[in-house]
């Protein structure tokens, strides 16, 4: 049956998880693994140091910790979750999906489980997913998560990219709120003719593992980062901006902006063209450079945590990945207990008639 549109309602998040392995890798480190030093990865990337995960971990293992930790927050059994939401570039492997191996290890018997490829935008995609079932009655608990062991894509004699990527999780747990809070906007675009911007050119069904395209080194990240810069500025902007106006907000009444942590010449890029003070823009790249599809949920839980997210704040996240992949949402935080009013309480509330 289909749901009534009267009956739409909101969708907010009600608790956050993060992880990131133990080992830390410095600039310094990696001054004796490739032709660089720190001062030339500060000022063209903002980035420090960056977590790496062990040999014998894979994506699922991060996830499963973030995951646990937001349930933990939220006080939901794993049981109770309809849908997991998983967006990763680098699942443990092709089949099963890394949704399914995560659903397996939490416990989480009774929801559908499946993957989000989206790149560094994939959270985002995610929670466009998520609030969509939540507001049209088809889920009531969704877990979204954002996972990526981006190292074993990295090519470490490759300067431009080694520097910059790195591993992590983080994930989020969307229930129901009441209509006009919570998840207000999201705003989704691809752009499939930009596929080579970004990409790792073999490995499953157009150019199959082999001899050769491992000795050509076609299992690795490429990048065109000229290309990227103007792209990724421009399409975070547009899209932040599509949401605050679709939330009936300016960029000014913002509290917090998590963009995505690829670079910090392109998150004050975004920023200033937004009109936003630093002390509005979420940034943690230095500590745990660009760990992609996981860099948002990271970060919001950081900021969950240390207290800088408040009741009633004005949020906004915004992404760019490959594929092409950009997107961004807006929300208020909202609080998450609610009980459903009835139709016309709703219809009040939405400007809907019963009738």
């Amino acid at each position: 049956m289909s749901p009534r549109p009267d009956l739409l309602r909101g969708a907010t998040i009600v608790g956050t998880g993060m992880y990131v392995p133990d080992r830390v890798m410095t600039n310094f480190d990696l001054e004796k693994l490739v032709e660089t030093t720190d001062e030339w990865i500060v000022e063209r990337t903002g980035i420090r140091e960056r977590h790496i995960a062990a040999p014998d971990v894979g994506s699922s293992d991060l996830a499963l910790i973030a995951s646990r930790r937001a349930l933990e927050m939220a006080r939901i059994d794993p049981r109770e979750i309809d849908h997991v939401i998983l967006a990763t570039t680098t699942p443990d492997r092709i089949l099963p999906s890394c949704a399914c191996t995560l659903q397996k290890k939490l416990g989480a018997s009774r929801a559908a489980a499946y993957d989000v490829f989206a790149a560094c935008t994939g959270f985002v995609f995610g929670l466009g997913l998520g609030r969509a079932l939540v507001s049209a009655r088809q889920a009531d608990t969704v877990l979204v998560v954002g996972v990526e062991i981006l190292s074993r894509l990295v090519n470490w004699a490759d300067r431009n990219t080694c520097v910059l990527f790195a591993d992590g999780a983080g994930a989020a747990v969307l229930r129901p709120c009441e209509p006009g809070a919570g998840l207000l906007a999201v705003d989704l675009h691809s752009d499939g003719e930009l596929g080579e911007v970004l990409e790792v050119p073999a490995g499953i069904s157009r150019n199959p593992a082999s001899a050769q395209t491992v000795a050509a080194g076609e299992h690795f990240i490429r990048m065109q980062g000229k290309k990227l810069f103007p792209f990724a500025v421009r399409t975070m902007e547009d899209s932040s901006r599509r949401c605050i106006e679709s939330a009936g907000w300016q960029p000014s009444e913002v509290d917090l902006f998590i963009p995505h942590q690829a670079n910090l010449r392109i998150i004050e890029g975004v920023r200033e063209r937004l009109g936003l003070p630093r002390e509005k823009c979420y940034v943690n790249i230095d500590r745990f450079g660009n760990t992609s599809s996981a860099s948002i949920p990271i970060a919001l839980d950081e900021a969950v945590r240390s207290g800088q997210v408040k009741l009633g704040d004005k949020l906004v996240f915004a992404a760019f990945g490959g594929g092409a992949t950009w997107g961004a949402s807006a929300m208020t935080w909202t609080q998450p207990a609610w009980t459903e009013p009835d139709v016309a309480a709703v219809a009040t509330a939405t400007g809907r008639s019963v009738a």
